[in-house]
């Protein structure tokens, strides 16, 4: 499903409309937007257009795009849900490299992650970060995700092996440190 409308202070998350799906054609044949995403090739604008349709009509993978000074930036999703274990993967990316380092990824995951346990009921969200990604996992880690291990030699790209970092945040501990935030 497409998520709703989640504003913050500097960051939108809004529903990914067929106008937007021209981006991630851009974004993901960028090697180095994509050099710690699963992506092994660039898609089609027509890929673009089936996975919209897919993440449509999904019971299980809510995604948004990112939006900051009403620009389109960056995706993100909670997706594999499983209702029975309120448990949910979460995913993402900036694909315009000018905000990269700028904070924008840090209040996405805050939207997204309040909206999962908030509205969603969800108990525990899971992440994975490939090593070397830094910026994403300083951003998890300062939503609150906290290690759960490393799987080793885990993903192979660019020639070698890499390790990925798993990483978990469970709803009573965001509950816990945002709840003077909560309206």
């Amino acid at each position: 499903m497409l998520g709703p409308t989640l504003a913050g202070p500097t960051v939108t998350l809004a529903p990914i409309k067929p106008e937007h799906l021209e981006h991630y054609v851009d974004w993901f044949a960028d090697s180095l937007v994509t050099r710690f995403l699963n992506h092994v090739q660039a898609f089609t604008l027509q890929q673009e257009h089936e996975w919209l349709d897919r993440v449509s009509r999904s019971e299980t993978e809510v995604a948004w795009g990112i939006f900051v000074e009403g620009r389109h930036i960056g995706g993100t999703a909670v997706s594999q849900i499983d209702w029975r274990s309120r448990r949910g993967m979460t995913g993402i990316f900036i694909g315009d490299r000018n905000w990269w380092g700028r904070g924008v990824a840090t209040e996405a995951m805050t939207l997204r992650t309040r909206y999962a346990f908030e509205e969603l009921g969800l108990e525990k969200l899971i992440t994975q970060v490939v090593e070397g990604n830094v910026a994403s996992r300083r951003a998890l880690e300062k939503v609150g995700y906290a290690t759960v291990g490393v799987y080793r030699h885990h993903e192979f790209r660019q020639n070698r092996w890499w390790d990925v970092w798993i990483g978990e945040l469970l709803r009573d501990d965001w509950l816990a440190d945002h709840a003077s935030l909560t309206p």
